[in-house]
């Protein structure tokens, strides 16, 4: 993004994961990893939602400028973190588990401040 550093970046997204987690916990989830990572990939938060295990992406947008934080999960990415998920599961020997994945979108204000945080349970991968 043209004026946009890297460091604002990252910047962002931790402040975004760490917003998703807040209302993950509201919600009921509990959270079991951040910023899990494989050779393959990095799921931004790995949870729980009762018996459920949830692999979740979180899209952080300062405004719309860029459009909706929702259209920021692409059809590859989704691909990806169902692929990661996978390894997940595997590595953690949890053959036999029920999981989705979940995206959290996020949309902040000038001042950094949530604007519109939206969580969509479930989402399909072709």
């Amino acid at each position: 993004m043209e004026g946009y550093r890297v460091s604002d970046r990252r910047k962002t997204g931790i402040l975004g994961e760490q917003l998703a987690c807040e209302a993950l916990i509201r919600r009921g989830y509990e959270i079991v990893a951040r910023s899990w990572r494989c050779p393959r990939g990095e799921v931004d938060i790995v949870a729980r939602d009762g018996d459920c295990w949830v692999f979740v992406e979180v899209k952080t947008r300062h405004g719309q400028g860029a459009g909706l934080a929702e259209e920021g999960l692409t059809e590859d990415k989704a691909a990806r973190v169902a692929e990661l998920a996978a390894i997940y599961l595997s590595e953690h020997s949890l053959d036999e588990v029920d999981w989705r994945i979940d995206l959290v979108a996020i949309e902040l204000n000038a001042q950094g401040r949530v604007r519109r945080l939206n969580l969509l349970p479930g989402i399909v991968v072709d």
